[in-house]
């Protein structure tokens, strides 16, 4: 059975509907990094000890989801499961426009985005930043590639070896984003080796819960067929990834546990940090793990699309959450300089940092999901990345 692709017809009101939301969410985003920039980083919640503000939430989520959103692709070209070569066009799109969506938001949120070219020329190779800008740029370049090889009949045969390129290009990304953490040893919450490995294992989860949220909306606003068997393996998929998060999460938390120098960390993030263990346990572990799961694995309520949807938002909702903890959190938490002594000074050692994010903080991370959108939505409507219907045959006969 040969698989047809259609673009869908955006004529509806409600397609332009959606359409002018997502420019005024990103017109709203871009003034606020018009206030940032103007007014300087005194109108957020930034200071000198917390650097990285809801933005870099926002921005790093995207980033990292945006690797994740390619792994359906990667299942059916790597692994070889025809089954969900119908899925792997949106799969390479999502993961485009949601790494341009955080991108533009940490370009944004920089204070002097027109200093990108002295980044872009300049480089210093001993810092993961810099390799970073290789990992980005190189990423965007390989799953144009790869959406070439898929949708060009002529190159359908070079499908498969650039689509191993881009599976392990993704792997080298997400780490080099876990690995900015990682790296920070002046950060005693962050230094920690478990965080790029972590950071795959959440890709992973994320980006599948946009791809199923985006795949099933597409779908029933467009009117087409998607078939309960394909959504019931994605869905199950996603409860496999969710599981490994939390593996992830227990080894990371258990690993710094071990260690007497971070058990006072552990104790702020989990017990008396207060919103930071609030969004741990309540949103990232209750709402953006354990009742996705529960959902998803229900044998009623996990067969219902709607039920799909709002586990997959639970999910990246909890992500957000955990990234919120993971930098803010970070940040917040005091360097030990000297371990066992009480250091006191003008310079807050000792000391945890309050933040509280702004409004233009809010505008400028929503934005970057905006603009995530409105590239898909545009998409979707130009080019043929949508089959005109998603039977469970067509991947098995493909």
């Amino acid at each position: 059975m040969e698989i047809a692709y259609r673009e869908i017809e955006g004529r509806s009101g409600a397609y332009w509907l959606l359409l002018a939301v997502l420019a005024a969410v990103t017109a709203a985003g871009l003034a606020g990094a018009w206030a940032m920039e103007h007014h300087g980083h005194i109108v957020t919640g930034m200071t000198n000890q917390i650097v990285w503000g809801m933005p870099h939430v926002v921005a790093v989520f995207l980033i990292v989801a945006a690797s994740g959103a390619l792994n359906v692709a990667s299942v059916a070209s790597v692994f070889g499961k025809d089954f969900y070569k119908p899925l792997a066009p949106l799969s390479g799109l999502l993961a485009i426009a949601l790494l341009a969506g955080g991108l533009a938001v940490l370009m944004l949120d920089l204070g002097r985005a027109d200093r990108l070219v002295v980044a872009m020329t300049r480089y210093n190779f001993t810092s993961i930043f810099a390799l970073n800008v290789f990992l980005y740029t190189g990423f965007f370049a390989v799953v144009a590639l790869y959406l070439w090889t898929m949708m060009e009949r002529r190159m359908n045969r070079y499908a498969k070896p650039v689509g191993y390129a881009a599976f392990v290009w993704r792997l080298v990304l997400t780490t080099g984003t876990g690995s900015i953490f990682g790296f920070l040893v002046a950060r005693q919450a962050y230094d920690s080796a478990m965080l790029a490995p972590m950071f795959i294992a959440m890709s992973f989860s994320y980006g599948l819960a946009v791809y199923l949220a985006v795949l099933i909306a597409a779908y029933a606003w467009s009117g087409r067929e998607l078939d309960a068997a394909m959504l019931r393996r994605l869905k199950n998929l996603l409860i496999v990834m969710i599981a490994a998060v939390l593996y992830f999460v227990a080894v990371f938390h258990l690993t710094n546990l071990y260690f007497a120098r971070q058990v006072a960390f552990e104790r702020f993030v989990l017990a008396d940090g207060g919103i930071y263990p609030a969004l741990f346990w309540g949103g990232q572990m209750v709402l953006g793990s354990l009742v996705p799961m529960a959902m998803l694995a229900h044998p009623r309520l996990g067969a219902a699309r709607g039920t799909v949807v709002a586990a997959s938002l639970l999910v990246i909702l909890g992500g957000l959450a955990q990234m919120y903890v993971t930098i803010i959190g970070g940040q917040a938490f005091p360097l030990e300089l000297f371990p066992g002594v009480e250091a006191t000074s003008s310079f807050f050692d000792g000391r945890i940092h309050p933040y509280a994010p702004s409004l233009p903080e809010f505008a400028l991370g929503l934005a970057g999901i905006a603009i995530a959108g409105m590239i898909v939505v545009l998409a979707v409507k130009l080019l043929r990345f949508l089959p005109e219907r998603l039977d469970a045959r067509l991947g098995e006969s493909s």
